[in-house]
């Protein structure tokens, strides 16, 4: 299977602290865990959300196994709007259709890009130059461009564009959120997340409530009126309603609120979390020596299970984490 990388030092921020010969060590343990399942076939790639196999399908972040892509070629970029986005490392980006009967539509780009999103007709392109892109998928003119600044090393998690009515809102390589018109085709907006010289691109983006929450691998971000900034050494972030949770490179599980206060805080020396799932009552997080963390969203109370977890890339679904070709199931 061949690969490619695209960034330099792809895998450092998620191995950064593995250096050291600590490693988490729990006093008590719960029972196993036992909700396990398995899948088609190895991961070997990985998206925000959708997984490539090495059999060249495509796992999506409910588990479901769909279309065949050239595997051998590409990567996934990942899923948006019904479609399957891929691309190889000369800029030549694939579309594949996830309805029947199957379209595809292939886009000759020329430059390596970092991820892509669509939505109707607009394709919206981040390279890995940090030039930011729209396309008409019908014609395939180009609508906007725009160079960003210098990223000299970036972390593997890259945020594809996100469309929201006529904007979209792309999440650089240098730390920024620039907010485009698709109809005007003129950059409305950019805000500045982070300013560090490496690894500083943005990992997470989503909205809550009427604000926009954005964070690169040290700084949160939360916009509405007003920008509200917090320094944070972010490993894994999502977000409900009411809070930001987020695990740290210091083994910390933290509940902020949406003007980025720590609501409930708790530490595990030495842990290296993989991954962090959230449903409506709990947080479940997957730790590196094998080990399943699951704490309570109100109280902060926890629990912590023996996990049979091979060596492998990590997808993060919805209800479940995938590593090498297994399911590991949160209920």
């Amino acid at each position: 299977m061949k690969t490619y990388i695209f960034f330099a030092s792809i895998f450092l921020i998620l191995l950064s602290g593995c250096s050291t010969k600590e490693v988490f060590e729990p006093k008590k343990v719960s029972n196993d865990w036992d909700k396990y399942a398995n899948i088609d076939d190895e991961i070997v790639d990985i998206s925000s959300n959708a997984a490539l196999l090495d059999n060249g399908k495509i796992l999506d972040k409910d588990g479901h196994v769909s279309i065949t892509i050239d595997s051998e070629h590409q990567r996934v970029l990942g899923e948006s709007d019904g479609w399957v986005l891929s691309a190889a490392i000369d800029g030549n980006l694939t579309a594949t259709s996830l309805k029947r009967p199957k379209l595809i539509k292939h886009f000759s780009l020329k430059r390596t890009i970092a991820t892509a999103s669509i939505k109707d007709n607009i394709l919206a392109v981040l390279f890995a130059s940090n030039e930011i892109a729209l396309y008409d998928m019908s014609s395939k003119e180009l609508l906007f461009k725009e160079q960003g600044g210098k990223a000299l090393a970036n972390d593997i998690r890259v945020v594809q564009p996100y469309f929201m009515n006529d904007l979209v809102i792309f999440s650089t390589l240098d730390g920024k959120v620039i907010i485009v018109n698709s109809k005007l085709k003129k950059r409305l907006r950019t805000v500045i997340v982070s300013s560090d010289e490496y690894f500083n691109n943005i990992i997470y983006f989503g909205i809550m409530g009427d604000k926009i929450l954005a964070a690169s691998d040290s700084k949160i971000l939360t916009l509405s009126q007003k920008e509200v900034r917090a320094k944070f050494e972010v490993r894994n972030i999502l977000h409900d309603e009411k809070y930001i949770y987020i695990t740290t490179k210091q083994g910390e599980v933290i509940s902020l609120t949406p003007s980025l206060q720590v609501n409930s805080k708790i530490k595990f020396p030495f842990a290296h979390f993989l991954g962090m799932i959230g449903d409506s009552d709990n947080l479940y997080i997957l730790e590196k020596e094998g080990y399943m963390i699951v704490v309570n969203k109100k109280t902060f109370d926890y629990t912590i299970h023996e996990v049979d977890l091979d060596d492998g890339l990590v997808f993060v679904g919805d209800k479940a984490f995938f590593v090498d070709n297994k399911k590991i199931l949160i209920k």
